[in-house]
């Protein structure tokens, strides 16, 4: 064995069982303990573990239950059930819950041992199995390599599937190689979607065979719901990726029926750009030459860019001749007393028709984590990333929300604005006069930029975008490069890498999911 195993015994007498834990870890294992059902549960969530003991039906400790959790989050991590000898329901409970083995108390470390072992030999050929289909799936997706015709359905199946394949992952203890792999792939496929995106985006904003976008948000799927007289809240939970997504997606399924849609971010993938266009059903330039007074493009002030999208979304309900009451409502939350204070509103109203609720707690995760070290520490990879979210998600009051809403029989459409991407890879920007500050997307006048790392759009017209000066030009990184200018790149490259950052062209930050939430 190449490294210890990491095992998590959950067990309320764990003190009296010193002798087993001492014998399990002499014979190679890495043995952590809880006493409880919170605490056995807390120290997984924070931890990577190759398998759980699980003692059922002790005073602190419902097996049953957690096995369902665990599974829930984790359906690949081995988890073992030590039950009594009289607990013959429990053990049917645990065999339908795809429990991996369990044993009889009482129990000898060596039986203890022997169970890990199988277990272990068992999740070997799961992994060779899983290794098999990795291939399987890969050669279905090589045709976009090849260069065959694809579109922008292709991409979204594309993108699907490698999240899926992410997370499947994580729950492998030793797949290092199929990591590497599916990294590869990932690379691979960035090119091509960027190479995709940069010949057929400005053919959608004309209509030409066009995937749902920003702007059709509200109209295609918030709507629908609201015309046939439910009640609705419209979440942006800004910058949550489709990873994000499926990591939390566990919790609500005990209270929500869900219908999965996706759509595209429009370009930039930034907040000011993103949620403006979907609050206003409006591209960036039609709501700057319709409405000047309420675009605001550079935040030269530290005033939000964001601040009249409750306005917006009231104008888009008028031209679709929508009107609602009570009246709609808008929220934004920041933090935990935002959460609370806006638990206690819904609780204090009898009915709402359409409230839009904004909740930025991804989005300031991913910039702090920029500027704080500790943050660098505790997420530092994508993988480390869906378990924050997920961890967050799990003790939020956006959370508690959502489950009041589902007792209420209120719907949900919760989606994103955009994700964001790991930047790994600086590239040079230059530009002859002051722009902005950007790591994804810059626009100024005489911005340049090598083709192969971004895209430069000198006619932002085309891409419906402002253009009230006759040199202004925009810049998006393509793939996972990120911007520093040519005159302090040495000074700022390091700074910067592995910052998970948007605005540019990639799968992460443009396919995007949006959720239809019926309460069960």
């Amino acid at each position: 064995m190449d490294r210890k195993r990491r095992i998590l015994w959950i067990d309320d007498e764990i003190t009296e069982l010193q002798s087993h834990i001492l014998f399990l870890e002499h014979n190679g294992y890495n043995i952590t303990t809880a006493a409880s059902d919170s605490e056995g549960l807390s120290i997984l969530e924070a931890g990577t573990y190759d398998a759980v003991l699980l003692t059922h039906n002790m005073p602190e400790i419902d097996g049953i239950r957690v096995l369902s959790k665990i599974k829930k989050s984790r359906p690949r991590l081995p988890v073992v059930i030590v039950a009594g000898s009289d607990q013959e329901r429990a053990i049917s409970a645990a065999i339908t819950r795809h429990v991996d083995d369990f044993l009889i108390k009482p129990v000898s470390p060596g039986q203890i041992a022997s169970v890990l072992t199988s277990v272990f030999d068992n999740s070997a050929i799961e992994q060779d199995y899983t290794a098999q289909e990795y291939v399987v799936d890969f050669n279905k997706r090589r045709f976009l390599e090849q260069q065959q015709v694809v579109d922008w359905r292709t991409w979204i199946d594309c993108y699907v599937q490698m999240v899926e394949w992410d997370l499947r992952l994580d729950e492998l203890a030793t797949a290092d190689d199929l990591r590497e792999t599916h990294l590869l792939e990932r690379q691979e496929c960035q090119s091509l979607f960027a190479r995709y995106v940069e010949n057929h985006y400005c053919d959608w904003l004309v209509g030409k065979d066009s995937p749902v976008l920003s702007v059709d948000v509200i109209y295609k799927h918030v709507l629908p719901e609201v015309q046939v007289g439910k009640q609705v809240l419209f979440i942006v939970l800004d910058c949550m990726r489709l990873d994000h997504w499926f990591t939390i997606k566990p919790l609500l399924q005990p209270y929500f029926d869900m219908t999965t849609h996706y759509y595209y971010s429009i370009l930039p993938t930034a907040t000011s750009y993103a949620r403006n266009a979907i609050f206003s059903g409006l591209f960036p330039l039609e709501i700057a030459e319709r409405y000047p007074n309420l675009w605001v493009e550079i935040d030269e002030e530290n005033t939000s860019v964001n601040r009249h999208e409750k306005r917006l979304m009231c104008m888009q309900l008028e031209r679709h001749g929508i009107v609602l009451k009570p009246s709609p409502q808008y929220f934004k939350i920041f933090d935990v007393r935002g959460e609370m204070e806006y638990l206690q509103w819904m609780n204090s109203v009898p009915r709402i028709s359409l409230a839009a609720l904004v909740v930025d707690f991804i989005d300031i995760l991913t910039h702090k984590r920029s500027e704080m070290g500790l943050l660098k520490q505790l997420i530092p990879h994508e993988a480390a990333f869906r378990t924050v979210v997920r961890g967050w998600f799990q003790h939020s009051g956006l959370f508690k929300i959502l489950k009041r809403l589902a007792d209420r029989g209120v719907s949900v459409v919760l989606t994103s604005d955009h994700g964001s991407i790991l930047s790994e890879r600086p590239a040079r920007v230059s530009s002859s006069q002051p722009a902005t500050n950007g790591l994804r997307f810059k626009l100024g006048s005489e911005i340049r930029v090598e083709d192969e790392v971004g895209l430069r759009i000198t006619d932002p017209k085309r891409y419906k975008l402002p253009d009230d000066s006759a040199r202004k030009n925009y810049v998006l990184a393509k793939e996972d490069y990120y911007f520093v200018y040519a005159t302090q790149f040495n000074d700022y490259k390091d700074q910067f890498v592995g910052g998970f950052q948007h605005g540019g062209i990639s799968m992460e930050e443009m396919i995007l999911p949006c959720v239809v939430l019926d309460p069960r």
